[in-house]
């Protein structure tokens, strides 16, 4: 069979819906704090491994252009009894550009496909920042942002709340 040019150079026949496409434009730190307000002596007193609390939400929202930023928010604090060792708080955005994709799909892609893209860099940042403040290096368990997602769906104001984010302890 005879093929025309315009298949030769990808372009698709008319009324042919465009393959999903899913891309992070560009990524960035948008907002992290650590605090370490016991050392020294907290870091020389230390005898056994802090107790970890971690909170992560996701956050979406519309740019231009088929662009939306999608912005992980994490905080963890370690603590040895009472006494707080540290507490980081990280907001890691990116600017997702998502084409294709019918629009009742685009806030599953933004809350879930987007966050599992982004979170081995915010991951990273975490555990530098607790290890340049002298702790053991934090690093978070991979995050099912598909259950999290299923969670905030199945909630009873969820039907009620037009708000695009997520939150569960990690």
């Amino acid at each position: 069979a005879a093929s025309s040019g315009d298949e030769a150079i990808g372009i698709q026949p008319t009324g042919q819906p465009k393959a999903p496409q899913i891309g992070i434009q560009s990524q960035y730190v948008k907002d992290l704090s650590f605090e370490n307000p016991g050392a020294p002596g907290s870091l020389v007193a230390a005898t056994e491994a802090p107790d970890i609390q971690v909170n992560v939400e996701v956050q979406a929202r519309p740019l231009q252009n088929e662009s939306y930023e999608v912005a992980l928010h994490i905080t963890a604090s370690g603590k040895s009894g009472e006494t707080t060792l540290f507490m980081v708080d990280l907001t890691y955005g990116a600017v997702c550009r998502i084409s294709g994709v019918p629009q009742e799909s685009i806030q599953p892609v933004l809350l879930v496909e987007c966050p599992r893209m982004l979170f081995p860099f915010a991951r990273r940042v975490l555990s530098d920042a607790t290890r340049d403040g002298g702790f053991p290096t934090l690093m978070l368990n991979p995050i099912d942002f598909l259950s999290l997602y299923r969670q905030q769906k199945q909630k009873p104001d969820a039907a009620t709340n037009h708000s695009e984010a997520l939150k569960s302890p990690a």
